[in-house]
């Protein structure tokens, strides 16, 4: 096995990706100053989307 720290990288931010962190936010944490590059580590698919937004529904809306 030919582990690299790119390969690390890579599945750290498609978690942090998984767990519902947004763009900026994985940017900040990864560093990424180009959002074309970060984009190949999300994984999207309709089913995760589908998810994000039934639970967004389901949570209450907090005045700030």
């Amino acid at each position: 096995m030919d582990l690299r720290f790119h390969d690390l990288r890579h599945e750290a931010i498609s978690r942090f990706f998984e767990m519902g962190l947004s763009l900026p936010e994985v940017a900040l944490i990864s560093g990424h100053k180009d959002a074309r590059m970060l984009v190949r580590y999300a994984h999207f698919t309709a089913r995760s989307i589908a998810r994000k937004l039934v639970r967004s529904t389901k949570e209450p809306i907090h005045a700030e």
